[in-house]
């Protein structure tokens, strides 16, 4: 499971280091080394380990090429991803499309989400952030009424 929030620079290259404490359970999760690094609609980038995408992508090419939607998605997801391995600094490089999506300069956040990382621009993420914590208390998601913590 992938949690935790961690701060990490890109350097003039692209590339990131993905945290010690993440990549040995990345690498383990992905069968070896291989992972998948895709758009998502909010503005920010996914990495799957290339087994948790595996089905994912399947999905998604399997929806009907007859409905606008289904193919934007497609497009989105599938026509982004990037299988990707880590060098032996432990660091992947972003290419320029997927930087230009999510507007990657330099600070980003990595942010796990279980099965998954959420790759966000630092500037964009304090502002989503902050737009999502000023909503928090007008009420729960569907599902977690009567979830506590």
């Amino acid at each position: 499971m992938f949690q935790g929030a961690a701060e990490i620079s890109l350097d003039a290259k692209g590339r990131l280091a993905v945290p010690t404490r993440h990549r040995n359970a990345l690498l383990s999760a992905s069968g070896g080394g291989a992972i998948v690094l895709t758009a998502h609609p909010d503005g920010c980038l996914l990495l799957y380990p290339r087994l948790a995408w595996e089905p994912i992508g399947s999905r998604m090419q399997s929806l009907s090429s007859f409905n606008e939607q289904a193919r934007w998605w497609q497009r989105l997801l599938v026509g982004h991803a990037e299988e990707l391995e880590l060098d032996a600094q432990g660091r992947i490089l972003v290419s320029p499309a997927l930087r230009k999506f999510a507007g990657l300069k330099r600070n980003a956040m990595l942010v796990g989400q279980g099965s998954h990382f959420e790759l966000w621009d630092a500037e964009l993420w304090e502002s989503k952030l902050a737009q999502a914590l000023a909503k928090a208390g007008s009420a729960p998601p569907p599902g977690t009424e009567n979830f506590s913590l």
